[in-house]
């Protein structure tokens, strides 16, 4: 059979990695498949050291890969938005299939990639934009397909895991181990994308949209990041039984879909709360197979890579049974329901909250009164020991579940108070059950 003549765009890090396990793998790969897959072709700004291109076509013009009739499928490893998004859509005219590791470009442009691709007949594969090499996308769309999706949620972002870990063993601040984290490469010169929340929020975007068989709605996900946790609240949590985990969570609702990433407590005793360091975890609740976990290294040349190589050779079973690919998100694009995105003000969630308060009687009845008036329960208070000469007492609280408009307004009046000093900290909590 002819080979699958595949061309890549972007010989950094994942590129570099896709290479090599496409050549080392090769014979691997050819008897998985019934045939080969041939590199015809390269676009990169410079040679990578660790990959041996022999002779292989080399371009500095990623469009003249694009449109080079000898390649069948485009792998698209450059990053970023506009000019990422340019690529494909010149590859997709011109009748090529695509894989790309590119979680932003799927999450922010994936409806009118997927609608194009579909009108020309091609595949459009991304299982290395979510999780590296964790297998995520394709346990949604096909492990998963005879299930209704209640609930994912998942730490999809190692920069804040291991953040929050180092922070949990060690007791040391943000800043400092978000310095080590850029000085092992963990974390970019701006590593805004990653501790803010929105490279997370990009993820949980796709994942939200296979799960609930709706159009890609980035522009509607909560983001919140972790520059705010203290060492403090880390270590009250872990003594109230919980991790503080930068979570994603997506849940469907009667209402609509929750969409949020921010930092979560999560009962010690759950996996996910063992999850640490770089390493990635998705829990996907369906009802039919229950509860399932997905776990593994979310980034890194070769993890990622095994991600982008095994969408290569998906595609490439199709050349072979047209029409037999799975839809992008997992849904003919004809069925994808428009669910709404609440709004954070009427998500529904436990929440941890620490205040500081002067240290008299009467203070703790007050702050209990304002949060019954908005009927929120308590679950556990704790006050911290007051140290000599400290006239303030340090109060931690855990509610009950309830809506995230109710504490707002608790949280104003409870500030307002003139016995509480400062502002409330507040994180949210889910047990994940």
């Amino acid at each position: 059979m002819k080979p699958i003549r595949v061309g890549i765009c972007g010989l950094g890090t994942v590129g570099g990695g896709t290479f090599n396990v496409l050549t080392r793998n090769a014979e691997v790969i050819r008897r998985r498949l019934g045939r080969e897959i041939q590199i015809e072709m390269i676009a990169a700004r410079r040679p990578n050291p660790d990959c041996d291109t022999g002779a292989i076509r080399i371009t500095s013009d990623i469009f003249e890969v694009a449109r080079d009739p000898d390649v069948d499928l485009v792998v698209e490893l450059i990053g970023g938005y506009d000019v990422a998004r340019e690529l494909v859509m010149t590859a997709i005219e011109h009748g090529k299939h695509v894989v790309t590791a590119n979680k932003a470009l799927i999450a922010v442009h994936g409806n009118d990639i997927f609608e194009a691709a579909s009108a020309k007949g091609v595949s459009v594969a991304y299982e290395a934009g979510v999780a590296g090499g964790i297998p995520v996308i394709k346990a949604l769309r096909e492990g998963l397909a005879a299930n209704q999706i209640n609930t994912v949620a998942g730490i999809i972002n190692g920069t804040g895991n291991f953040i929050l870990t180092e922070m949990r063993d060690k007791g040391r601040d943000f800043a400092d181990v978000l310095s080590e984290a850029q000085a092992l490469g963990y974390a970019e010169a701006d590593p805004t994308f990653d501790v803010e929340g929105i490279d997370a929020a990009h993820k949980l975007t796709i994942l939200a949209s296979i799960a609930f068989g709706m159009p890609l709605q980035f522009e509607k996900a909560y983001t919140e990041g972790i520059s705010k946790v203290s060492p403090e609240d880390v270590k009250y949590a872990e003594e109230l039984g919980y991790r503080i985990k930068h979570l994603g969570i997506a849940r469907r609702r009667e209402q609509g879909v929750e969409l949020r990433v921010h930092p979560t407590l999560v009962p010690e005793s759950r996996l996910i709360a063992n999850v640490d360091g770089v390493m990635n975890a998705v829990m996907v609740d369906a009802d039919a197979v229950g509860p399932t976990m997905y776990y593994g290294a979310g980034a890194g040349a070769e993890p990622t890579a095994s991600a982008v190589v095994a969408d290569i050779i998906d595609v490439a079973r199709s050349f072979d049974h047209p029409g037999c690919a799975v839809a992008g998100l997992g849904y003919a694009n004809a069925e994808l329901e428009s669910l709404s995105i609440l709004p954070i003000e009427q998500i529904e969630s436990a929440y941890y909250l620490r205040l500081d308060a002067s240290d008299q009687p009467g203070v703790m009845t007050t702050i209990t009164g304002v949060l019954s008036e908005e009927g929120i329960n308590i679950e556990a208070i704790v006050q911290k020991e007051v140290h000599a000469g400290e006239q303030v007492a340090h109060i931690i609280m855990l509610t009950h579940t309830v809506q995230e408009s109710q504490i707002n307004r608790a949280i104003t009046a409870i500030e307002g108070l003139d016995v509480v000093t400062g502002s409330v900290t507040r994180i949210r909590m889910d047990h994940l059950d």
